[in-house]
């Protein structure tokens, strides 16, 4: 379990968590993660919202907000989750 903070206009690199899941709650902000083969499909959370993101799914959290930082928590069912996070390149999908 982390504490995920995302500064203003700031996103993840594009990743997949090579087999075990992720559930994110979203504490402060609003994200749009795009998610999916090529990155194509996007849901945008604000705070309360809860998502989860199933095993080897390709996914990039993006915070909306130039101003605030986005805040989560985040838990996986990987004991070695760093190890088993892989960079996904969208335009190869």
């Amino acid at each position: 379990m982390n504490l995920v903070v995302i500064p203003p206009g700031g996103a993840a690199a594009p990743h997949l968590h090579d087999g075990y899941e992720t559930a994110i709650y979203i504490l402060q902000g609003e994200v749009d993660t795009r998610y999916g083969p090529g990155l194509a499909r996007s849901l945008i959370g604000q705070a309360g919202d809860f998502l989860f993101i199933a095993q080897d799914v390709p996914h990039q959290p993006v915070n909306l907000s130039k101003e605030q930082p986005a805040i989560a928590i985040v838990a996986r069912n990987d004991a070695n989750e760093q190890e088993s996070v892989r960079p996904y390149d969208p335009t190869t999908s």
